[in-house]
C-alpha cells in the first residue's frame, strides 16, 4: 500500500444520507426556540458531519467555521493562563461573526475545545456561545444509549455527557438521535 492509497480512500467518503440532511435541516428550525439554541451533529471522524454543515449552510446563506484553525491562530501568542481565560471570548467573536448574515451559525473541527491544557467544558462552552443565535456544531463523538460521548477513558480528554436535554442529529450507522 502506498502512502496516496489512504488519502484517496479519506477524499471518498460517503456523503451523508438524504434523511440526516433533512433532520440536520429540520434541526436547526427547531433549535432556534430552544433557550440553547444548539443543534450538535454527532459523528466519528468520517462520518459526513463536514459535508452535512456545508450542504446545510447553502439554504441557511451561512458560513462553516473551522474552529480548530480559527481558534489556534487566535491563540497562539497567547500563554496557557491567557488561552484559558480567552477561549470563550474568542469562541463567542467567531459565533457573532459567522451568525451575522444568516442567524445561523455552523462550527466545524471542534476538537480545539477538548483540549485538556484549556480546562474548558466544550457542551458548556457551545450552550454559552448559543444563548442568543443558533449554533451548529459537529461533535466529533458518539451518541449511545442516551449518552453523548467524546474519545474513551482513559484518554485525558475524554468527555462524557447525559443526552437527554440535548438536541442531536446522529451520522452513524448505531448512533440515536433522542
Amino acid at each position: 500500500m502506498t502512502r496516496e492509497e489512504p488519502r484517496a480512500q479519506a477524499l471518498s467518503r460517503k456523503p451523508p444520507p438524504a434523511e440526516s440532511l433533512a433532520a440536520l435541516a429540520a434541526g436547526i428550525r427547531q433549535a432556534a426556540t430552544l433557550y440553547y439554541q444548539l443543534l450538535l451533529v454527532v459523528g466519528r471522524s468520517g462520518a459526513g458531519k463536514t459535508q452535512a454543515l456545508t450542504s446545510a449552510s447553502k439554504p441557511e446563506g451561512a458560513l462553516v467555521v473551522n474552529v480548530g484553525l480559527e481558534l489556534a491562530s487566535r491563540l497562539l501568542e497567547r500563554t496557557t493562563r491567557q488561552r484559558r481565560l480567552q477561549v470563550q471570548g474568542f469562541l463567542e467573536e467567531l459565533v457573532a461573526t459567522a451568525s451575522a448574515a444568516s442567524g445561523v451559525a455552523l462550527l466545524d473541527n471542534i476538537e480545539v475545545l477538548f483540549d485538556a491544557d484549556l480546562q474548558q467544558d466544550p457542551l458548556r462552552l457551545l450552550q454559552a456561545v448559543s444563548r442568543n443565535r443558533t449554533v451548529v456544531a459537529a461533535w466529533p463523538g458518539t451518541l449511545r444509549g442516551g449518552t453523548l460521548r467524546y474519545a474513551a477513558p482513559p484518554h485525558r480528554e475524554y468527555r462524557e455527557y447525559p443526552a437527554h436535554d440535548l438536541l442531536t442529529v446522529a451520522l452513524e450507522h448505531g448512533d440515536e438521535t433522542p
